[in-house]
């Protein structure tokens, strides 16, 4: 077997070694949902970045950027400046108004369990979206990585990866999870930083000569199949008028709404603030996350365009490919290898927290809090029915990732941002910032945000595989021109949605006990009193 295959066992064994470990610690479903609080701000930071740097970071961005230039880096300033939405915001109240997922914050002075309800489905719904994404790029790689044994087909391999996902949730819970995504994220950005040197080095670690040969570069046009010569640092190669027709400026503008407020209503980024022991080590893991988080965007820059300037677009086998496809022609068979196995680290990692937080939800909310309202009929058998509804969400993600494997993975979580910024994002900002946000203003918030943004995506040229990498441009203006909503992000219309309905249900119908229960979540938010009982209403 080759290096490649070596280094994939030895993550596999590592991390099931990982998950031994993990579950003879889940004693209880404080410590399968929440690592029993017990995670340091440090080590915390790490895995908030490891949960963060997805696929769609590492394979998705450098393709976007190698193939559309400037255009593709838009999605690594977006997912970069996202973070401080999550700093100011959320990441305090959280902590202290929650305890194990976004639901225990709205249900603290709301009526729990229609609010539950539909917290639950919005958690579950973001998290499939997030989780398909990727899996295609665990599929594609696993491929490529394993490219010697023929016999695995692309999907075997996202099958492979599904099951290892189920494994990790079911038997390790959060801690297991959390130390995976902590490993993850070192490797990452070790492997990431010395890609960015080998492409410096190509260079003479000049920068005037990386970027000159970005401004000039020459390649074979996939659509005229002659040589051209294109600036990649200038804008419009994928929101451009002559692709979009003149919807390019408000696509990218609807992208980066859901990018910047999609963050602070991921479900799996909210639910790392439980694992800590109070909103000081929440705060500290934050800025901990984002010194990482931005610096891995920043030289996901020489990653794109390394690949653009030094491989050539016209030469990437595929967009979500361009960043091994990189380290294999800089460092040869070993580095490929090692890049290989850390971007299939990085899959599982985030595949792994999607699942906790959705298998989570499910259990805490729905099942025990609309269910049985809020009274385990035994002891354990919300972390059981949590395990179980694991097994359910990587069969349907499984099933999905197959479907629409060809679908770049950056394109497609940021579809799921849209759906977090549009239905998570207003319920969690108004309820802790508004007296006079209801019940009834959160579940339609919620429904509305929810059910607008999808109906715009099947609506927009998305669902017809306008971002699928063999479509041409000439194909491009076609679909966009034939979609009901033009755009390929429904942010800038479904975001406002949601607030909108959130405030228009809070006003047509008052709450006088939430209200009144405004100061102490308030106080309770801000200083952490009682945090641990914050889901008693």
């Amino acid at each position: 077997m080759t290096i490649a295959v070596w280094m994939f066992l030895a993550f596999v064994v590592a991390t099931l070694g990982i998950t031994i470990w993990a579950a003879k610690k889940n004693t209880s479903a404080g410590a399968y949902f929440a690592a029993g609080r017990s995670i340091t701000g440090w080590q915390n930071g790490l895995a908030v970045a490891g949960d963060y740097m997805s696929a769609a970071s590492f394979l998705g961005i450098s393709g976007m950027i190698a193939l559309f230039g400037y255009d593709g880096f838009m999605y690594s300033v977006g997912w970069l400046v996202a973070y401080l939405t999550v700093l100011i915001v959320v990441a305090e109240p959280l902590r202290n108004a929650g305890k194990y997922t976004m639901a225990d914050l709205l249900a603290y002075r709301l009526t729990p369990r229609p609010v539950r309800a539909m917290a639950s489905l919005s958690t579950i719904t973001v998290s499939t979206f997030y989780m398909v994404a990727q899996m295609i790029g665990a599929g594609t790689l696993v491929k490529l990585l394993l490219k010697d044994l023929p016999w695995i087909s692309t999907e075997a391999a996202i099958i492979g990866v599904g099951v290892l996902m189920v494994v990790y949730v079911v038997f390790g819970g959060m801690l297991a999870t959390t130390w995976v995504q902590i490993i993850k994220a070192i490797l990452l950005m070790t492997g990431t930083i010395f890609l960015s040197v080998l492409v410096m080095k190509n260079f003479g670690y000049s920068f005037s000569k990386f970027f000159d040969a970005i401004a000039n570069l020459t390649y074979v046009d996939a659509k005229t199949k002659l040589e051209v010569t294109r600036n990649f640092l200038e804008p419009g190669m994928k929101f451009g008028a002559e692709v979009t027709k003149g919807w390019g400026p408000l696509d990218l503008i609807s992208l980066g709404l859901a990018l910047v407020f999609g963050t602070a209503g991921l479900p799996h980024i909210l639910v790392r603030f439980y694992t800590v022991p109070d909103a000081k080590t929440a705060r500290v893991s934050v800025v901990w996350a984002m010194v990482i988080i931005g610096t891995f965007y920043i030289l996901t820059t020489f990653l794109g365009f390394g690949a653009a300037t030094i491989l050539k677009p016209d030469h990437i086998v595929t967009d979500n490919m361009a960043a091994p496809q990189l380290a294999e022609t800089l460092g040869g068979p070993i580095f490929f290898a090692f890049i290989s196995a850390v971007a299939f680290a990085t899959i599982l990692a985030v595949v792994a927290g999607l699942t906790i937080s959705a298998s989570a939800s499910f259990a805490h909310d729905f099942y025990s809090n609309v269910l049985h309202h809020g009274k385990e009929n035994r002891p354990g058998q919300e972390v059981k029915v949590a395990r179980i509804t694991a097994f359910v969400v990587g069969a349907i993600s499984i099933f999905l990732a197959i479907k629409l494997q060809n679908v770049n993975v950056a394109f497609l979580v940021g579809l799921a941002f849209a759906v977090a910024a549009s239905a998570n994002l207003p319920v969690i900002v108004l309820s802790i910032f508004w007296k006079k946000f209801s019940t009834t203003g959160a579940v339609l918030g919620l429904a509305v945000g929810l059910v607008s943004s999808i109906v715009l995506i099947i609506l927009s040229p998305s669902i017809m595989g306008i971002d699928g990498p063999e479509v041409v441009a000439a194909k491009r203006h076609l679909i966009q021109a034939n979609a009901i909503f033009p755009l390929t992000n429904p942010g800038i219309l479904s975001i406002p949605l949601g607030f909108l309905a959130a405030i228009i249900g809070s006003l047509l119908k008052r709450e006088p006990e939430a209200e009144a229960k405004f100061t102490e979540l308030k106080v309770r938010a801000h200083t952490g009193l009682g945090a641990e009982k914050a889901t008693a209403h």
